[in-house]
């Protein structure tokens, strides 16, 4: 059936969204290993990842896993902490199956993620990349969703006007930057309020 929306394309997180949240199961576990009060330990973790570049490319994942050693204490060699965290990126396969049905409809599913190069590993282990028509990562993009002209750029490079994405995403700053440039959102919490969300727009 065709869609009735304006809605032309959707831009969906990766982390929280299109899979369970790897990164921020994987911290718990650290917090947890090396008896740290889990919220602060986030925190930190999270603003590192930015602050270090490893999210856009500028940095490795080796000189992060320092830094946050050098800030926090934990233990563990590098490949042990990346495993604990990439481990729990586990596919949504409802969500999925509704990128498919997306697409067959005549829409344009994107991936929006700020993510390291950890997402291009992912996908060698359990592809998923092919079900969407552009996959755009803040590490090969050199900037993040933090910034607002990201979505100016990534809109521009699909010749898409705001009103007619959709951008899907757990983090409720990334959706109000998002929704200040016009573009409609979704904060994801759950999968059943994305699918009555999606119906509501006329997209299911």
């Amino acid at each position: 059936m065709p869609h009735t929306s304006s809605i032309t394309t959707i831009l969906f997180d990766y982390g929280g969204v299109l899979a369970e949240e790897g990164f921020t199961l994987g911290l718990a576990v650290i917090a947890e290993e090396n008896s740290l009060d889990p919220a602060p330990f986030f925190r930190t973790a999270v603003e590192t990842i930015y602050e270090c570049g490893y999210v856009t490319g500028k940095s490795t994942e080796q000189a992060y896993w320092q830094l946050l050693r050098d800030q926090t204490g934990i233990r563990g060699e590098d490949q042990a902490l990346t495993e604990t965290i990439l481990s729990r990126f586990t596919l949504r396969p409802k969500m999925l199956a509704t990128v498919r049905a997306l697409r067959d409809h005549g829409l344009n599913p994107v991936i929006l993620s700020d993510q390291t190069d950890w997402l291009d590993r992912l996908n060698q282990r359990q592809p998923f990349f092919q079900e969407f028509t552009r996959v755009f990562n803040s590490f090969h993009l050199g900037k993040t969703k933090r910034e607002p002209s990201l979505f100016t750029d990534i809109l521009a490079t699909l010749k898409v006007e705001p009103q007619r994405a959709l951008f899907v995403d757990d983090n409720p700053g990334h959706i109000e930057r998002a929704t200040l440039l016009g573009l409609q959102t979704h904060l994801f919490e759950n999968e059943e309020l994305f699918f009555t969300d999606l119906a509501r727009r006329g997209l299911a």
